[in-house]
């Protein structure tokens, strides 16, 4: 079952914690990663900076990050005023049954601020028992929020359709 994790983090440079974390559980098994982003606001920034993590596994590999583009219709374009309607409350409508809902698509908006970082993670195949120590010593520090999401299983081709129709533009009426 695939699932989506926010590892959240009060410093801008947490999440290449997360990272390194992630690839050394990816290194032994533990999870199956198909795609990975890293968002980081550095103070006084107007916008965050977001990376794509590359991974073996990854199945959108050459494709882009379909987490980035998330990401950035929730983050990016609200802020530059660039998708009007493409808000959480339409993004969640287009994601609905995914596991991905309105509150948790807040819930993420809410938590990325300047002066913090953020790692999301598309995965599946978890092996919890290891992954849960990792998670759970990030959490013990009081620096790191978790935040997840069990999908359905066509929830990752439903975020590549949500975002695929939130990029193209408009279709024009026929001119006579």
């Amino acid at each position: 079952m695939p699932t989506l994790t926010v590892w959240r983090y009060d410093t801008p440079f947490g999440a290449d914690a997360g990272e390194v974390r992630l690839k050394a559980l990816q290194a032994r098994g533990s999870v199956k990663v198909h795609d990975a982003i890293t968002v980081a606001w550095l103070p006084g920034s107007h916008e965050p900076r977001i990376g794509h993590l590359h991974h073996a596994s990854a199945s959108a590999a050459g494709k882009g990050s379909v987490l980035g583009a998330l990401v950035g219709m929730l983050v990016l374009a609200p802020a530059v005023g660039a998708a009007a309607g493409a808000g959480v409350g339409a993004l969640a409508q287009r994601l609905r049954g995914t596991g991905i809902d309105k509150d948790f698509l807040a819930e993420i908006v809410a938590h990325l601020e300047p002066g913090s970082s953020a790692m999301l993670v598309l995965s599946s195949d978890v092996d919890i028992d290891a992954v849960r120590p990792v998670v759970e010593r990030g959490l013990a520090s009081g620096h790191t929020l978790l935040l997840h999401a069990e999908l359905a299983d066509d929830a990752p081709q439903a975020i590549r359709d949500a975002v695929r129709e939130f990029d193209s533009p408009a279709s024009e009426p026929d001119q006579p």
